[in-house]
C-alpha cells in the first residue's frame, strides 16, 4: 500500500516556501519576497485547515455511538460546508486587502499560493516513481 503522507506534504511545502522567499529576496526585492511569504503562508494554512475540516467531515460518515444522534452528524456536513466558503472568503479579503495595500507583487503572491502545488506535484511524482519502480512484471 502506499503511504501519502499530509505530514511530509505540509513539511515540503515550508521548505519550499522559505527556499522561494529566500531566493526572491536575494534575486528580486524584499516586496518580491513578502508577497511570496504571505502568499504561501495563506495557502499552507489553508491546506491545514481543509485538510483538519475534511478529516472531520469524514467522521460524520461513521455510524453514530451508543448515545450518539443522527442529527449531530448531519449538521456536520453543512458545517464543513460553511467553513469551506468562510475560509475561501477570508482569504478572498486577505488578498484583496494586502493587494490593495500597493505592497503586493501579484507575481510574487502566486508564487507562494503555489508551494502546496509543487509540494503535492513533488510527493505525487514521489510516490508514482517508487511505485513503479519497485513493481515487478
Amino acid at each position: 500500500m502506499l503511504d501519502i503522507s499530509l505530514k511530509q506534504v505540509q513539511i515540503l511545502s515550508l521548505g519550499f516556501l522559505v527556499v522561494l522567499t529566500a531566493g526572491s529576496w536575494v534575486t528580486m526585492s524584499w516586496s518580491f519576497a513578502q508577497s511570496v511569504l504571505v502568499g504561501g503562508v495563506i495557502a499552507i494554512v489553508s491546506f491545514f485547515l481543509g485538510h483538519r475540516d475534511i478529516a472531520s467531515f469524514l467522521k460524520t460518515f461513521e455510524p453514530p455511538k451508543e448515545g450518539e444522534e443522527k442529527e449531530k452528524k448531519r449538521s456536520g456536513k453543512s458545517v464543513y460546508i460553511v467553513k469551506f466558503w468562510l475560509r475561501l472568503a477570508v482569504i478572498a479579503v486577505i488578498l484583496l486587502l494586502f493587494v490593495r495595500s500597493g505592497r503586493a507583487d501579484v507575481i510574487g503572491l502566486l508564487l507562494g499560493l503555489s508551494t502546496v502545488v509543487f509540494a503535492i506535484i513533488l510527493t505525487t511524482l514521489s510516490v508514482a516513481g517508487s511505485y513503479f519502480f519497485r513493481r515487478k512484471g
